[in-house]
């Protein structure tokens, strides 16, 4: 993995807003409507072309495929893993339960971030059996970067810890064991990304997430799961070097008051056993800007660096690139310059009819954390 050893790199976490006519396709084949499936195929390769070009024009460092060959960046995994099937048990909101909708009820009411996609439930052994659409993924990302030169590719994948939230167990004796059969099985597409020569981020939203969606438990007993969780993780990434892995958390696509987030001070020394080169998280939003503190204490073990979100999908606020490189400036001033790689706090369209924020603002935010990058190069060089 790259580092910034001569100027700041920028990155993101990877869900990226999809052109409207691909997006519709999406929508229709989720929806059980017909699909030209050899067109619609034609059609993701050009846009993955389309958005790796995109990406190397703004001057964006390390970049990805914008998940385009996925509905979701979790509900992919409803074609990819074998043992489930459709859950017919219904399920409410995300949010529905959280500390957020005891404390803000009429805000949650009005439907905020309701469930997209089916659950799934697992009947049988987990096993994997999404060989040809990763290939096909990683064959349109290969096929993008033909002429381009980026200073590096990564490709998201979702976390054991996000799928068992995501897909009920209906079949191991306890969720522990169910958790380490969703590693098991996505170890096969850890390994292939890594193989395929791209960099891995694991996407694993839900470790921090717990905490706002078990109002009932204290911090402690949010610690000892995720701690579990870490230890499975782990044991799917046991054949990857390090350096090879990004590792991203964060608290969803929650647009809302966000007073129950649960603080990286709470978690970090938990997140930092993760066998990873790099470590992704929310730290632009005004819930968690302030916390660049933690790292004054928190020990960034050798060789590892941090990819904080400077700019971020809480807020169609563009974020201004001196505030960018403000937001830069005091992570290496902390980790130092060469740990920092400059990142969002989540990405842009983690559901693919995710409208949080409109495209032409993603891309405007894209600018912004380029041109404050360079700014804070410029101040961390002289």
């Amino acid at each position: 993995m790259k580092r910034s050893s001569d100027r700041i790199l920028t990155t993101h976490v990877g869900s990226l807003p999809r052109p409207p006519d691909l997006l519709a396709a999406v929508e229709a084949k989720e929806e059980g409507r017909p699909v030209d499936e050899k067109a619609h195929a034609a059609r993701v390769r050009g846009a993955v072309a389309d958005v790796v070009r995109k990406q190397i024009e703004l001057g964006i460092d390390v970049i990805d495929d914008g998940e385009f060959g996925k509905p979701s960046f979790v509900s992919y995994v409803n074609e990819r893993l074998g043992g489930f099937e459709i859950d017919t048990v219904p399920r409410g909101s995300p949010w529905g339960s959280s500390r957020e909708a005891r404390s803000f009820p009429e805000f949650y009411a009005e439907g905020h971030a309701a469930a997209r996609q089916n659950h799934m439930v697992c009947t049988a052994p987990v096993t994997y059996r999404g060989r040809a659409q990763l290939q096909t993924d990683i064959d349109n990302l290969k096929a993008a970067l033909n002429a381009a030169s980026p200073a590096e590719v990564f490709m998201p994948a979702i976390s054991p810890t996000s799928t068992a939230d995501w897909q009920r167990n209906g079949y191991y004796k306890t969720e522990e064991e169910y958790l380490f059969a969703i590693a098991d099985a996505l170890r096969e597409e850890y390994e292939a990304i890594v193989q395929a020569g791209f960099l891995l981020q694991v996407d694993d939203p839900h470790l921090v997430t717990y905490w706002i969606k078990e109002p009932d438990l204290t911090i402690a007993q949010c610690r000892k799961w995720a701690e579990v969780r870490v230890e499975a993780l782990n044991h799917a990434l046991r054949n990857i070097p390090a350096e090879k892995i990004r590792h991203h958390t964060c608290y969803g696509i929650n647009m809302g008051p966000r007073i129950h987030d649960m603080e990286l001070k709470d978690i970090v020394d938990i997140i930092l056993k993760i066998r990873a080169g790099a470590y992704s998280f929310e730290a632009a939003n005004p819930r968690h800007e302030h916390e660049w503190k933690v790292w004054e204490t928190a020990k960034l073990p050798e060789g590892k660096s941090l990819i904080p979100g400077v700019i971020s999908h809480s807020t169609v606020l563009v974020e201004h690139p001196e505030l960018v490189a403000e937001r830069i400036s005091r992570y290496a001033g902390v980790v130092g310059r060469e740990n920092v790689i400059a990142g969002g706090d989540c990405g842009f369209a983690t559901f693919a009819g995710s409208k949080e924020v409109h495209p032409s603002i993603v891309w405007a935010k894209f600018k912004s954390l380029v041109d404050g990058a360079r700014i804070a190069s410029k101040r961390l060089w002289s």
